[in-house]
């Protein structure tokens, strides 16, 4: 049996997106049974146990970590406490040679004492960097400067990173010189919505429209997109699904721009229901994906499958997602793209969408993604491991912990 254990996402079943998601579909489409997952959940996300606990979810062992609140310097607690906890739950169970995957790099600073505590007991230590979070601009300087430093201790110590995007690993390459990786993108789901009309629209009473969705920070780039759509004389509304409720940067931007002077743009909030979000996706004449920082963004996945035209920032991450099955801006010429989307036929915007279809066939369903995982969790030691006994012998001879 492969012990698999899963540090980073904040718990099952998914509640959020990103890494929640992906855990609960790796569970959710497991085949190979000689594969168990053990996977870490905050306590407040978990309604299934109490912290210290282990509950069972889809056939995977779900352990309970209770956080503190310590502001920013949660996230890495929780990852180290979980790191220990896995750790103390190999030892009682006679683990060998686990594994451990770490989702992004939040506790880097510290993964030098922990892979070595790791690595003394056979086991080996995979990491998924996720996008460049140490760019992400919702992060103070100080902040941004320690994710950095965490993006090169967790480089320097793991035994195998896995990128999400052949961009992510380019970035890694060219930063830190030959690394081990593998690449294994995000998945999406292929479904169509059954709803024949959203709540959302009807509300704000939209009908005909481009769409934009994603999480409201900077470096989604929604004041380059609001700028351009304001220049241009589109008839159509410009309906944007976000958190922008309570968000200061609202007001800057509404100050920036003076977008709520033009009667076409419409923050309607987030919509959590995945069948109306489908159908709000569906229905629209065109999405615009501004995001700059990150991997193979789930979003543009859910954009490639349901919407016919998606007008995508050519960024290097972006481009090796969507390849040709997308349209592509620079934020010098979105006024002029803009013009491009307008004036499709309706058979280059059919032809646009069987590619996009087409790619996430080959590359992006979750059933493919799962597979390339068990291969690589089964695959991961090529030789039979030592029994716990050799493993933990080996271990006490330099660590009694």
């Amino acid at each position: 049996m492969q012990h698999v254990f899963i540090i980073g996402s904040r718990g099952l079943p998914a509640q959020y997106g990103g890494f929640e998601t992906f855990v609960d579909e790796l569970v959710k489409h497991q085949k190979n049974k000689t594969i168990k997952y053990h996977i870490a959940c905050q306590s407040e996300n978990s309604d299934l146990a109490l912290p210290g606990d282990h509950f069972e979810y889809r056939g995977a062992d779900c352990f309970v970590i209770k956080v503190p609140k310590i502001g920013s310097a949660r996230v890495i607690a929780y990852d180290i406490l979980a790191i220990n906890a896995a750790l103390k739950y190999c030892k009682k169970e006679q683990i060998a040679a686990p594994i451990f995957y770490i989702l992004g790099n939040t506790a880097g600073g510290f993964i030098g004492h922990y892979a070595n505590k790791i690595h003394r007991y056979g086991g080996k230590v995979f990491v998924n960097p996720d996008g460049l979070e140490w760019k992400r601009t919702k992060w103070a300087a100080p902040v941004r400067a320690y994710l950095k430093y965490a993006e090169k201790k967790m480089i320097r110590h793991a035994d195998l990173i896995i990128s999400d995007n052949t961009g992510i690993k380019d970035y890694l390459t060219s930063e830190y010189g030959q690394v081990k990786s593998e690449v294994i993108a995000y998945g999406t789901d292929k479904f169509k919505s059954d709803l024949t009309e959203s709540e959302t629209l009807l509300k704000h009473q939209v009908k005909d429209y481009y769409l934009i969705v994603g999480r409201f920070v900077p470096e989604n780039n929604y004041e380059t997109l609001i700028r351009a759509f304001m220049k241009s004389s589109i008839q159509r509304d410009l309906v944007i699904v976000t958190n922008h409720e309570g968000n200061a940067y609202f007001e800057t931007l509404r100050e920036k721009t003076q977008f709520d002077k033009d009667s076409r743009i419409k923050f309607v909030g987030t919509v959590y229901n995945q069948n109306e979000l489908r159908y709000i996706r569906e229905q629209a004449f065109a999405y615009l994906h501004g995001h700059e920082v990150g991997g193979t963004n789930p979003g543009l996945l859910e954009a490639m499958w349901s919407t016919a035209v998606n007008l995508v920032l050519g960024v290097n991450f972006n481009r090796t997602t969507a390849g040709d099955a997308v349209l592509y801006f620079d934020k010098e010429n979105l006024l002029t793209r803009l013009s491009a989307v307008e004036n499709l036929t309706q058979e280059e915007r059919q032809r646009l969408q069987e590619k996009a279809h087409e790619i996430i066939d080959e590359k992006y369903t979750w059933a493919h993604i799962c597979a390339q995982y068990e291969r690589l969790f089964t695959t991961a030691y090529t030789n039979e491991p030592e029994s716990f006994t050799k493993i933990e012998n080996l271990a006490r001879g330099k660590d009694e912990s």
